[in-house]
């Protein structure tokens, strides 16, 4: 029997409640496989669920919903998978900070050689959701502006890259000058010192009073409301996390009908769940990564028994791109 180091918590509360523990792994039943990891995705929804903000099935527990590695073993009825297959996944079930686990087959897509481990641990859940923003949402293309908060992270990076090499321009808000160089270089037009600039005026000041066609941001609260102001008419504001203030509770007469908004509040996991063809959605966006149009940046990386440093930086704000665990 198998065993697999994991990230576990016995508490909800603070990063000091990660600890790693070893566990034993059954042999993988029908239609599942036995995964080896070689990566594991750190995102702000692992923040919630160590805290309770969002519960986790039971305690104690893993937490993480994103990683790649190997197939070691097939159960009975898996076909489409093989022992040697390199495989990522995003989302449910929980439990992704282990060095080895169990997965259903139909959880798992295959990952192309020429992405590595790292990258598609870093981009299953934020490639994926961008793949949702821009085939799903509102699909963007040529003429179309859009402000993008938090432009230096690794979702926002993936967005400014993808709506670029669609013809779109790029607004970005950041947090820093080095931020801003970051967010530049991976497609910004311009770039938003938010702790010293208002994001409002200055995104009005640089579309000539227009205003951006779409919003994406993930603090809610009086950002969400506040980003409402950037819109053109019938402008889209999409809301990706509560970070900040939690989601705010928008009066209707703020989008309407004299200014003709609108707000979406989409989930990557549910993108997941009700695309007709997983891999084929995968392979879309893995297909932007290939071709040198979108690339994955890995900010952090840091050994698996130091997920709770990790999530102490993630919550400080003070990272950049995306963050991997390596076991």
């Amino acid at each position: 029997m198998p065993i697999a180091r994991e990230v576990r918590i016995r508490a909800y509360g603070g990063p000091d409640a990660l600890a790693v523990e070893e566990v034993d792994l059954p042999a993988p039943g029908p239609g599942q496989v036995l995964l080896t990891q070689h990566a594991v995705g750190i995102n702000f929804i692992d923040v919630y669920h160590r805290k309770g903000v969002f519960p986790i099935p039971h305690l104690p527990g893993a937490i993480g919903v994103e990683a790649a590695g190997v197939v070691e073993v097939v159960g009975e009825g898996v076909t489409r998978l093989k022992p040697g297959d390199r495989v990522a996944y995003a989302g449910p079930p929980i439990g992704s900070y282990v060095s080895a686990r169990l997965m259903a087959e139909k959880s798992l897509v295959k990952i192309p050689d020429a992405v590595g481990f790292e990258d598609a641990a870093a981009l299953m859940l934020q490639g994926m959701t961008t793949h949702m923003l821009i085939t799903r949402v509102r699909p963007l293309g040529a003429g179309d502006t859009v402000l993008v908060h938090a432009a230096a992270g690794g979702l926002g990076l993936l967005i400014t890259q993808w709506a670029r090499a669609l013809g779109a321009r790029v607004i970005g808000t950041v947090g820093s000058e080095a931020k801003g160089e970051l967010a530049l270089k991976a497609g910004c037009s311009d770039v938003i010192l938010y702790r010293e600039q208002d994001f409002v005026a200055e995104t009005k000041l640089l579309t000539d009073g227009a205003g951006v066609e779409v919003v994406y941001e993930g603090l809610g609260g009086s950002i969400l409301e506040r980003s409402l102001d950037c819109l053109k008419p019938f402008g889209l504001a999409v809301n990706l996390g509560q970070i900040g203030d939690g989601l705010a509770k928008l009066d209707l007469a703020q989008l309407g009908p004299q200014r003709s908004l609108s707000v979406a509040v989409p989930g990557v996991f549910a993108h997941l769940r009700t695309l007709p063809d997983l891999q084929a959605g995968a392979d879309e966006m893995f297909a932007m990564i290939t071709s040198g149009k979108v690339k994955a940046t890995v900010g952090l990386r840091l050994p698996l028994q130091d997920a709770g440093e990790a999530h102490r930086q993630l919550e400080a704000g003070v990272t950049s791109g995306s963050l991997v665990l390596v076991p």
